[in-house]
């Protein structure tokens, strides 16, 4: 069982930036692959990005943020972090960490999830 909690998210002006941390309850937490995802009012839950497990090395992004966000992780913090810059309206969203033990980008196949937390930006 891996507990995660998220913070960091918050009301921002469009351009704009927010650092979102994702802190996980485990000691295994570097042997997990960590997903950011985020759900908009209305819409089906996406994928935002995603890091590898352990060193990291190896990191995906959604278009819509690619060059924007960065990803990263501290395993011996047990956190993950989504640093979120050049931020817009569309970006307006809650949310989410998971892990998996696969490197994947599809929802379904995250194991565990954190709470989420809103992210909202201003035009």
């Amino acid at each position: 069982q891996v507990q995660l909690v998220e913070s960091g998210g918050g009301l921002v002006q469009a351009g704009g930036s927010l650092r979102l941390s994702c802190a996980a309850s485990a000691s295994t937490f570097g042997s997990y692959h960590v997903g950011w995802f985020r759900q908009a009012p209305g819409k089906e839950r996406e994928f935002v990005a995603r890091i590898s497990a352990w060193s990291g090395g190896n990191t995906d992004y959604a278009d819509s943020v690619k060059g924007r966000f960065t990803v990263s992780r501290d395993n011996n913090k047990n956190t993950a972090y989504l640093e979120m810059n050049s931020l817009k309206p569309e970006d307006t969203a809650l949310y989410y960490c998971a892990v998996s033990v696969l490197a994947t980008t599809q929802i379904r196949l995250y194991d565990y999830w954190g709470q989420g937390t809103q992210v909202t930006v201003s035009s």
